[in-house]
């Protein structure tokens, strides 16, 4: 693994293109289950090769069986090999440098909701695990490609159970999964007593309006929850305050924007909410130690 790795490249005039999640034409929404080919086919479908950034709109988890496959997510390059399990949350910005290439890897993509609310709950906490690469021990390695054999083969069984049954199937048994890879992540994380409800619609209204407004009051008042109160919540989750969180959200959204496109700063600063293009690059400056001209320049061939 390797930083700011093959990013720099084929930088776009605008933003990051967003990819929508679409499911199959014939299958229930909620789950789909392809290998590497199949998600390229899928890419080259919407004119979004693979080797091009792009946003998904949707969770992307890639099981790899054999071979190897380069990929970067935000600002990470990940050399993925047998074993190596790789989890892309809605949002980030991905990319395949080289293509499907020729490994051998399972690739499921399905949107926030699924599988259920309890398990969404789970990895919306995770979602703030260090590391995105997961290589689990042998013993576990091999029950979670157990479980997705499993999954992989109900999934392709559409008439074998009623409808409702066979999308409950395929929850539980993703839901597993991912409850497996959470904790591999970061098996320090505790799930949120309570929920968190003042977390979670904060994160929510924060991801929605990150780019009008960098105040804790302005999202207070949106909610109906004083700052205290939110500041408590997000601490509760990630053990920082509810200002340090918009802008840690800020400073992810700048850095994407100055990696993989080729915006001026000053456009920059205006897509994320900040009046004059001075004020970002103080802000900008203050936690990252350099101007963003100057990130920039550093992910330059």
């Amino acid at each position: 693994m390797k930083k700011n790795g093959q990013v720099a490249a084929g930088r776009r005039a605008g933003g990051v293109p967003t990819v929508s999640y679409r499911p199959t034409p014939g299958r229930p929404p909620g789950l789909e289950i392809l290998d590497l080919a199949g998600l390229a086919a899928r890419a080259d479908e919407r004119e979004r090769p693979l080797t091009v950034p792009a946003r998904p709109a949707f969770h992307l988890v890639v099981a790899m069986r054999s071979g190897r496959l380069e990929c970067s997510v935000d600002f990470t390059a990940y050399s993925m090999g047998a074993g190596d399990w790789l989890w892309v949350w809605p949002g980030q910005v991905l990319r395949f440098p080289d293509g499907p290439g020729e490994g051998d890897a399972t690739v499921l993509v399905f949107p926030t909701g699924f599988p259920d609310a309890a398990t969404a709950a789970l990895i919306q906490n995770g979602e703030h695990i260090p590391h995105r690469l997961i290589t689990p021990g042998k013993a576990r390695q091999t029950a979670l490609l157990r479980l997705l054999d499993a999954l992989a083969e109900e999934h392709a069984d559409l008439s074998g159970l009623p409808l409702e049954a066979y999308v409950e199937t395929l929850g539980n048994l993703l839901s597993v999964i991912l409850i497996r890879l959470v904790h591999l992540a970061d098996p320090r994380r505790q799930p949120p007593s309570g929920g968190n409800e003042p977390f979670r619609l904060f994160r929510q209204a924060v991801e929605e309006g990150f780019d009008r407004t960098h105040r804790v009051e302005d999202y207070a008042a949106q909610l109906g929850y004083s700052p205290r109160t939110l500041t408590r919540a997000t601490r509760a989750v990630l053990g920082c305050g509810a200002k340090r969180y918009i802008d840690n959200r800020v400073l992810l959204e700048a850095k994407r924007l100055l990696i993989h496109t080729s915006l001026p700063p000053a456009a920059i600063s205006a897509r994320i909410g900040f009046a004059y293009p001075t004020v970002f690059s103080a802000f900008f400056r203050q936690h990252t130690g350099m101007t963003p001209t100057g990130f920039r320049s550093l992910t330059k061939r």
